[in-house]
């Protein structure tokens, strides 16, 4: 198979450290054999809005075709931290509050329907990133990050649900590794009916659920055999028949994805190129600068 769609690239405009300009990505993507893809900066909170209007801003005066388009990656946040954040006592809170709220906090994003239109986002990728006020311990997390993904997964305002079960910081080892905990050691810790329910609401809902190269599939600090084991997921969710797409997460200064191994990892497991999720050619061509 061939993979030829991308709907999760970061510019050097996102907040976390991407450093690739728009002209490579769209340079990139004619490289690569990438025929529909899209930019998906990070949005934590709406203290990181300006990021979001200047992504916009450089992917307009790159005079984008109608396959290339305008997204944005929503992390999962709490109500409290966005009303915190509101009151202006906090001095750079790029990635919100991560600690002291209140224990089973309100789930939020922190964009508004008015900013999507505002700034002309044609999709929301809603995404996992980081523990909601519990402790690190494996079913404290798994029951966490379950209700994220159901959040996400269930909210008006999100598209597609990022790498779901992804995870990064507590218990990397001395060399950035994942061998133990939370579920890299055997994914079966995540309850069934965990997976049942999330494909449930996800077609319910309508969604898409992210198949992520860079994070999950490439992702070196992984073990194989958990990625073994998260391909079967995977193949689980589009025999439920969940819509699946492609997002490569790059974050890198060159559009340089392995998408030949990816894809060889799920031909692997049975897909397809066009068991994967694209959005149609952008109609309207507006260059409005956001306001």
């Amino acid at each position: 198979m061939k993979i030829s769609t991308d709907w999760h690239i970061h510019s050097d405009n996102s907040c976390d450290g991407a450093c690739m300009r728009v002209s490579e990505v769209i340079s990139g993507a004619a490289r690569m054999g990438i025929e529909d893809f899209g930019l998906a900066d990070h949005l934590h909170t709406p203290y990181n809005l300006p990021d979001i209007v200047a992504s916009r801003r450089e992917f307009l005066s790159n005079r984008p075709s109608s396959r290339f388009h305008f997204g944005i990656e929503a992390s999962c946040v709490s109500q409290w931290e966005l009303e915190e954040i509101a009151t202006g006592r906090y001095a750079e809170p790029v990635y919100g509050i991560r600690e002291g709220g209140p224990a089973g906090a309100a789930l939020a994003i922190g964009i508004t329907a008015q900013d999507i239109r505002r700034l002309g986002i044609e999709y929301v990728v809603g995404g996992t990133h980081w523990p909601i006020y519990v402790p690190f311990e494996r079913q404290a997390i798994i029951a966490d990050y379950h209700r994220q993904n159901m959040f996400l997964a269930t909210h008006p305002l999100v598209d597609i649900v990022a790498h779901p079960w992804w995870w990064h910081g507590h218990w990397a080892d001395a060399h950035g590794r994942y061998d133990h905990q939370p579920w890299f050691d055997d994914f079966r810790a995540i309850p069934q009916s965990m997976h049942d329910e999330f494909a449930s609401a996800v077609k319910e809902h309508r969604k898409v659920v992210e198949v992520n190269l860079a994070a999950m599939l490439l992702n070196g600090c992984y073990p194989d055999s958990f990625k073994a084991r998260y391909l079967e997921y995977l193949a689980f969710l589009k025999a439920r028949g969940v819509a699946l797409a492609i997002g490569s997460d790059c974050h890198s200064p060159r559009y340089d994805v392995d998408f030949a191994r990816s894809a060889a990892m799920l031909e692997g497991v049975g897909f397809r190129e066009e068991d994967f999720w694209r959005l149609p050619p952008r109609r309207d061509q507006s260059t409005a600068q956001p306001g």
